[in-house]
């Protein structure tokens, strides 16, 4: 509901920032006992969960063992390990199936809702947050924490002055900056004496120097294996799905091995090395190229490729082949049948940059975990400070990952802010 309180009045907890870290927090902290203030800059709350997983919300992946669940995030993963046990991958199953919103595993463990999509997320998480009885003021901006010593000792607004006994800053990064992630977090964090960790784009798409990805951009490459390279030397590699944009390509597996492109351009040229045909060797493959050449001996070459790619993908494949497409099959050459076969095992694009925070899906980076106790997610600088979600230095992969820090991390530091009240009395 809509706050009706005056500005100045006391809350036991003040939650900054309503995505669904936020959300998760302000909601638990209130069926917790806690009188919950959240205040959200945007005219509503939820507006980054319904550009997740492209509207459909892939609401966490199905990997329901903690440790194995923190693999992907790398020597950061242990961190997330106590959220987890408060509040897993099961936990966020049953919260949104005993709500209404039935769910489905597809490839990959990521987790959707079966039928509707990102909105019916927020339009859930909306109710949550109103029958939890917490306070709502949207269309809030926040200017300043004010700090006395040790403790926040209120927050200042452009509707006025707000005060609590704690406060849960989850406002999330810089990536999708139309969202309303615009950084403010990264500053009041640092203002309360917070060492950052340099927040960057990461699960973004690439930019390619080919000039002709547009051609293929309705397509989804399945099953393809991406290999990215710097001076031959191998950075990343992924199997799975792609597809390239108007100036590039994204994707699953693109997006995975972002962060590492990213990194090795700082350092010279990247490549990306892509596998059509994944599922046989090249071996194999050559040998399946002859056969269709000798089945169709007096076809012209424009025509021998039906079989083995998508009709918007031969023009260029021919193309690219620089084989005379009106040569009949009988006529082409070893050497020529050897280079068509390393288009469909080894397609080389040259990587010029990437999309940046405007489409990353996350942002790298944050407040580091070392200023945070991540048993409780309480600020180690600020007795009556909390973090959730996406503003702390963790991210992991596509597949429902980041958005399971989201619940985990809210959850918890909504119910440990609650718990310190409790305490206090």
């Amino acid at each position: 509901m809509e706050n009706s309180q005056l500005p100045g009045q006391r809350y036991d907890l003040i939650v900054v920032g309503g995505g669904p870290a936020g959300m998760f927090a302000a909601g638990f902290a209130a069926q917790n006992g806690a009188r919950v203030l959240l205040l959200e800059k945007n005219r509503r709350c939820g507006a980054k969960v319904l550009i997740t997983g492209k509207g459909r919300c892939n609401l966490t992946n199905s990997e329901t063992d903690p440790l194995r669940f923190v693999e992907p995030f790398g020597r950061q993963g242990k961190a997330l390990l106590t959220a987890l046990y408060a509040f897993g991958v099961e936990d966020t199953i049953d919260f949104f199936e005993q709500r209404g919103l039935k769910l489905q595993t597809e490839r990959g463990g990521r987790v959707f809702p079966a039928k509707g999509g990102a909105k019916d997320v927020q339009k859930l998480l909306q109710r949550f947050v109103q029958d939890a009885g917490v306070e709502l003021l949207c269309d809030c901006r926040v200017k300043r924490l004010q700090i006395d010593a040790d403790r926040i000792s209120a927050i200042e607004t452009d509707r006025g002055p707000f005060v609590a006994d704690r406060y849960l800053l989850a406002t999330g990064g810089l990536s999708y900056p139309e969202t309303g992630c615009t950084g403010d977090g990264y500053a009041w964090a640092e203002d309360c004496g917070h060492k950052l960790v340099e927040p960057q784009a990461a699960l973004m798409p690439l930019t390619l120097a080919e000039d002709w990805t547009g051609e293929w951009c309705e397509l989804n490459l399945k099953n393809v294996k991406v290999t990215a390279k710097r001076n031959g030397k191998q950075l990343a590699e992924r199997f799975g799905e792609a597809f390239f944009t108007r100036n590039g390509i994204g994707g699953p597996i693109i997006l995975d091995m972002s962060r590492e492109v990213r990194d090795g351009l700082k350092k010279g040229p990247v490549t990306l090395h892509l596998d059509l045909k994944s599922a046989v060797t090249a071996e194999l493959f050559d040998k399946r190229l002859q056969r269709e050449f000798s089945e169709l001996s007096n076809k012209d070459f424009r025509n021998a490729l039906g079989k083995l790619l998508p009709k918007t993908m031969i023009p260029r494949f021919i193309e690219l082949s620089e084989i005379d497409p009106y040569k009949k099959c009988h006529s082409i050459s070893k050497v020529e049948r050897k280079k068509l076969l390393d288009l469909f095992k080894n397609l080389t694009l040259q990587v010029t940059g990437h999309e940046g925070l405007k489409k990353a899906i996350i942002t790298s980076g944050g407040v580091s975990l070392k200023d945070i106790d991540m048993r409780s997610m309480r600020s180690k600088k600020i007795t009556n400070l909390y973090f959730a979600g996406e503003l702390i230095d963790l991210d992991g992969p596509t597949g429902g990952f980041n958005l399971q820090v989201c619940w985990s991390t809210g959850y918890l530091a909504g119910i440990s802010a609650a718990q310190a009240l409790t305490d206090c009395y």
